[in-house]
């Protein structure tokens, strides 16, 4: 279900971070969250079309490669690589299948990746995975669906989506249909939200340590440009929410 629909997005994926949502919100709280990659190994998992493998690249991380599932999404991380080269590798492949790796590496970044696994057992795969991929002690970043999200917020189409629930569930917790409301086409997603502890008890099983979670922030910049009442709404009720471990 995942990589078709992300199959069919291709290089269109990029201008979600054009969004309010996106570019003043998750884009600068994730590489807030992620902190100082200079001199660092990068994991870019569910890497998409590549955006945050080239942020890290530009911070002066030392190598980042990127794994997604969607050839078509490694197809256009490729050809934005080579029409802008910054040394970032891609390579395509299921993170809860991932094959053993040439390194292992300091950090491991996954934005909307724990979030479609199928059932426990796979994000349970997902991050056994991820764990053998990082050095010992090394850090996990992880941005997805707020768990627990409630829908009876107002509505987020001013920041630039749409978040509606299938009224479908799986094992790990409630299907969700993330609108991006883009110009001209909107693009749709369907996703899941899985339940707090889904994350806690996967990520545990599997060796990691030192769990947080992490509150969205808007940036500066997003504050200036819009107002601090525009984003009293997203800030009473975040769709997004981060977590960080280590390995």
């Amino acid at each position: 279900m995942s990589v078709q629909q992300y199959d069919e997005i291709g290089e269109a994926f990029e201008g979600f971070k054009s969004l309010p949502l996106m570019r003043y919100g998750e884009v600068p709280s994730f590489l807030d969250m992620v902190g100082d990659v200079s001199g660092r190994s990068v994991l870019d998992l569910a890497c998409g079309t590549g955006f945050y493998s080239r942020e890290f690249r530009r911070r002066g991380a030392a190598d980042v490669f990127g794994v997604d599932i969607s050839v078509e999404m490694i197809a256009a991380a490729r050809e934005i690589e080579q029409r802008d080269p910054l040394g970032a590798r891609y390579e395509a492949g299921d993170v809860a299948e991932l094959r053993p790796l040439d390194r292992r590496f300091e950090i491991a970044v996954g934005v909307q990746c724990l979030n479609y696994a199928e059932n426990i057992a796979a994000m349970e795969r997902m991050c056994r995975n991820i764990h053998r991929s990082l050095v010992p002690g090394g850090e996990f970043f992880v941005l997805a669906q707020k768990p627990d999200y409630r829908f009876d917020c107002p509505t987020l189409d001013k920041y630039g989506f749409r978040c509606e629930p299938t009224g479908e569930a799986i094992e790990t917790g409630p299907r969700v249909r993330v609108t991006a409301l883009l110009d001209p086409q909107p693009i749709s997603i369907v996703t899941t939200a899985p339940r707090r502890e889904v994350y806690e008890e996967c990520l545990r099983a599997t060796g990691f340590s030192e769990l947080k979670w992490v509150p969205l922030q808007v940036s500066e910049a997003g504050i200036r440009e819009f107002g601090e009442d525009f984003w009293v709404d997203l800030l009473t009720k975040p769709p997004l929410e981060m977590l960080r471990c280590r390995a």
